[in-house]
């Protein structure tokens, strides 16, 4: 099945970056024949972000472009990008170049099977050993408050569009990645992990591990662990259209027609 897919691609102050993420998304489409759109979160760029993307909407038809006159953060970037999109599945590509499209891209065909597919980073020496750590220590503390066993939660995550209907986002910043994780997990919602590559970063520094990011981490832990065990237990609806409630309902149909094969069989043998 071909499905039309919506790259998400928050940027901030990313104008040595920007052109090389987007190009690095057309290169990939074209490369797995995959029809989709890109749409970019300028995110309040003082520099030349804005007018860098603005050229390559110019140049491809299927760029969309979203501006803040300030920063909103990643987060919330993210989300109003959901809601400009068009695409079936939607995931994120950041615009620091850092991640390769294809990496995530390739395995499109999941979604036969799944609503989620979840990369994990397995060349994880492209990152500082105390970004390594971090990470390590991140997983640990999400896995062990949500009894969840993800090998990692900020990647560029693919998400059947219908997944997120019936979800609210509270996260602007960093942390939305992994509150978005936990409450479609925990809604029942399939999914599965694969393994990508990470790009060296072209320029510039990662803004996920400065302070402010990190207020808002601990705030968007604390929102979703109120959410998850206090605030709102009750398990949110599966979504007619996703492929789990497909599952389901096949699932559903296998056991009526064993239980009425069993119900022929002793009928013929009380007869």
């Amino acid at each position: 099945m071909q499905y039309k897919i919506s790259v998400i691609m928050p940027a901030l102050n990313e104008e040595q970056n920007i052109a090389k993420a987007v190009e690095n998304v057309v290169k990939s489409f074209d490369r797995l024949n995959v029809h989709g759109e890109i749409v970019v979160v300028n995110d309040g760029s003082t520099d030349q972000t804005k007018s860098i993307v603005e050229e390559l909407v110019e140049k491809y038809p299927f760029i969309q472009l979203i501006c803040h006159d300030k920063p909103k953060g990643i987060g919330a970037s993210y989300w109003e990008g959901i809601g400009k999109s068009r695409g079936e599945i939607i995931t994120m590509l950041p615009g620091d170049a850092e991640n390769d499209a294809y990496e995530i891209l390739r395995y499109l065909p999941l979604m036969e099977h799944v609503d989620i597919v979840i990369p994990f980073i397995y060349n994880q020496n492209v990152r500082s050993w105390k970004r390594r750590i971090i990470s390590k220590f991140y997983k640990g503390i999400i896995n062990l408050s949500f009894g969840m066993l993800l090998n990692y939660m900020n990647g560029s995550v693919m998400y059947r569009k219908c997944v997120l209907q019936n979800i609210t986002l509270k996260s602007s910043g960093f942390f939305y990645q992994t509150e978005l994780l936990i409450k479609s997990i925990k809604s029942g919602y399939l999914y599965t992990e694969v393994p990508c590559a990470l790009q060296q970063r072209v320029s510039g520094e990662s803004k996920a591990l400065t302070f402010k990011s990190l207020q808002k981490v601990i705030r968007g832990y604390l929102s979703t662990m109120a959410s998850i065990y206090a605030l709102d237990r009750k398990k949110k609806p599966i979504m007619p259209d996703s492929v789990t409630a497909l599952r389901y309902r096949q699932l559903n149909e296998i056991g009526d027609i064993v239980q009425q094969q069993f119900s022929a069989n002793l009928f013929e043998e009380i007869a």
